[in-house]
């Protein structure tokens, strides 16, 4: 999923000393991937209490609480199509929440440390960011994708949707994460409203049919247009945080949508032990 040469994959075996590899060699990476396991929360809680803070992805099918800090971002294992999408997120949110090598302390403070600012800037040189403002890469956008690529990120955009609407009423945790897993990569994809509404309908029909032939009422279906109103919101707010601060609206103005030049960048992959 991270064939595209602008990842390096460095992975860690279980039985080597992640907090020690990652302390000696922290400036030479800038995303953290985990694959979530039993032991996962305990080693990402080791990781936080020794300040040890990089953007990160948890792959597994948790509720979608957060083990290593407010920023991280959670992926089903079968959505793994949006993974790089998720790692622009994660880059994002750690960014704007100022996770900057354990610090509370954000990018835009009067007096940021050394090391805050050596890796901020490392991360923003990686995704095109401007201070809290989104830039997305244009050649990651679902209409710039080879035909067989977007196909299949659209049906992995189809099962994320499909958990929120399954844990919409249900588990709130597992909605949340759902609605911010498929908002995330909706906004880097840019996905059209359009085809957002087009996938809530077919995953309605289809539940329509099915509540049909089970012979029960199927009133209850349109109190999920909630969700679809929620995702539309959180859409807005993304696409509202990809205004420069000197954009006034009306007058012309777009989100930042233009491709931008991107370095390669470094992952680390954490493969824990069961």
């Amino acid at each position: 999923m991270l064939r595209d040469g602008r990842y390096e994959l460095v992975p860690i075996p279980p039985e080597a000393d992640v907090i020690a590899k990652l302390d000696r060699h922290l400036e030479d990476f800038d995303v953290v991937l985990v694959d979530q396991t039993e032991t996962t929360s305990e080693l990402l809680q080791s990781l936080a209490r020794q300040g040890l803070l990089l953007p990160a992805v948890v792959i597994g099918r948790g509720g979608g609480q957060c083990q290593y800090h407010e920023a991280e971002v959670h992926l089903q294992p079968d959505q793994l199509e949006q993974l790089k999408y998720s790692i622009d997120a994660a880059v994002s949110r750690f960014l704007r929440q100022g996770l900057l090598h354990g610090s509370s302390q954000s990018v835009d403070s009067e007096a940021p440390t050394p090391e805050a600012w050596k890796l901020a800037n490392r991360l923003k040189d990686r995704l095109g960011y401007l201070g809290v403002f989104y830039k997305r890469d244009a050649a990651r956008f679902l209409r710039n994708l080879p035909k067989q690529e977007a196909q299949k990120l659209l049906q992995s955009l189809q099962r994320t949707y499909r958990d929120l609407l399954l844990s919409y009423f249900r588990d709130p945790a597992a909605a949340n994460q759902a609605l911010e897993n498929f908002v995330n990569t909706a906004f880097f994809s840019d996905l059209s409203i359009t085809k957002v509404v087009e996938i809530h309908t077919s995953l309605i029909d289809g539940l329509w049919k099915k509540v049909r032939l089970e012979g029960r009422d199927d009133d209850f279906l349109q109190d999920y247009r909630i969700a679809l109103l929620d995702v539309m919101a959180h859409l807005c707010e993304m696409y509202r945080r990809s205004l420069p601060p000197d954009t006034a609206l009306g007058q012309g103005s777009k989100p930042l949508v233009e491709s931008s030049e991107i370095h390669a960048s470094q992952s680390l992959t954490i493969e824990s032990s069961e």
